[in-house]
């Protein structure tokens, strides 16, 4: 993976002090009425469902270069910028953008961690007025392909001895008695880490403790040697796990676009079920 130069997490108290540097883009991922009561001041507000593309019955794609190239440029966003992203739920939908920069080349983006809760609790300032958009950018962006597992890659991984999947989704989705798809279940040989279990509810939704964290994970045999693919019903809640993976050191961490929706409605995998280990 491309080793990146931007750290993947920002506190509070460091981007206040960041704030209106030139170079920078503050990108709010929260729900609209939620930006339009309180953000970060600066932050550009962005539809989360803008970087995702459906295929039904299958969600959480990839925007195409042209598509995102689009919705970068209005935001004023270039190869170089430095993107700061957050969002209300505890960094779902802001690690989305940030996996998603990555796969198209930007490696300059971080997640504020405890994202809006931490900052609005922590007493940092907030605004409520619409932000004026920028000049709008146009740079061309290309896919590497890096930091992605497609159902044709897991296929024939899918016996590899180095490979580890991890499913994030609730165990009734593991289990399979919460079904989502034409099939519920989860990808065989996969282990179960619910993404919540990476956040700090004490501390305002930031992530736990690194060194708790790496414990935890080498529990489950989920550890910095491995290939692992993190995937959920469509790559939103396991974008997270994604994001702090990579900041704990691991560096072939893959998502899986899609996900369920695209492995529980494709009749000719296999299918596990049964209690999450």
């Amino acid at each position: 993976m491309t080793p990146r130069p931007t750290p993947l997490l920002i506190e509070p108290a460091e981007l206040e002090h960041l704030l209106g540097t030139p170079g920078m883009c503050v990108v709010d991922l929260c729900k609209p009425e939620t930006y339009a009561q309180a953000h970060v001041p600066g932050a550009l507000h962005l539809d989360y469902g803008r970087i995702v593309a459906s295929r039904d019955p299958v969600k959480g794609l990839l925007p195409d270069a042209d598509t995102l190239a689009a919705v970068l440029g209005e935001l004023g966003i270039t190869p170089s910028t430095r993107v700061i992203a957050y969002d209300d739920e505890g960094g779902g939908k802001a690690a989305r953008l940030i996996w998603t920069l990555a796969v198209y080349g930007h490696h300059h983006a971080s997640l504020l961690n405890g994202g809006l809760h931490a900052w609005a609790q922590e007493g940092h300032p907030l605004d409520s007025r619409p932000v004026a958009p920028p000049a709008p950018t146009r740079n061309t962006w290309h896919y590497t392909g890096e930091d992605v597992a497609e159902r044709a890659w897991i296929l024939e991984h899918l016996d590899d001895p180095g490979l580890c999947l991890v499913d994030t989704r609730t165990a009734g989705e593991y289990q399979g008695s919460d079904m989502r798809a034409a099939r519920g279940g989860h990808i065989p040989g996969a282990v179960h880490y619910e993404w919540t279990r990476a956040m700090d509810i004490h501390r305002n939704l930031r992530l736990r403790p690194a060194d708790e964290l790496r414990e935890e994970l080498a529990g489950l045999g989920i550890t910095p040697d491995k290939e692992v693919v993190v995937y959920c019903q469509t790559h939103h809640r396991s974008a997270h796990t994604w994001l702090m993976l990579r900041h704990l050191g691991f560096e072939r961490v893959r998502g899986y676009p899609g996900a369920w929706s695209d492995w529980g409605n494709a009749p000719d995998v296999p299918v596990e079920t049964g209690t999450p280990r």
